[in-house]
């Protein structure tokens, strides 16, 4: 496993940084913005639609219910963090690095 910017260690689970890029043409993650993580989502930045769609490919791909996928800060903004319930900061890594692998391949 690589280095991890984007993950930080919580109290019951992890923090995962990301850039949210609303209003796409699909919903996806594609790799690194800086020390997060980027997801672009095609729900547009209103009434918190891009911030459920990004919660809920989250937790999609790091095969979470989306009930353990948390908005922690940046509600308004598109720098995101979230708080990823019960997940080791080992089994996150290995998801980051599981999604980094599938962009470069």
């Amino acid at each position: 496993m690589g280095e991890h910017p984007e993950l930080h260690e919580a109290r019951a689970g992890v923090v995962l940084s990301v850039h949210v890029q609303p209003g796409a043409r699909s919903t996806e993650v594609v790799g690194r913005h800086g020390d997060s993580l980027k997801v672009r989502v095609a729900a547009p930045a209103t009434d918190g639609r891009a911030n459920e769609a990004v919660l809920a490919v989250v937790a999609e791909e790091f095969g979470l219910a989306r009930r353990d996928v948390e908005l922690v800060s940046g509600p308004s903004s598109r720098r995101k963090r979230i708080r990823l319930a019960d997940l080791t900061m080992v089994e996150a890594a290995r998801e980051v690095d599981r999604l980094l692998g599938e962009q470069a391949g």
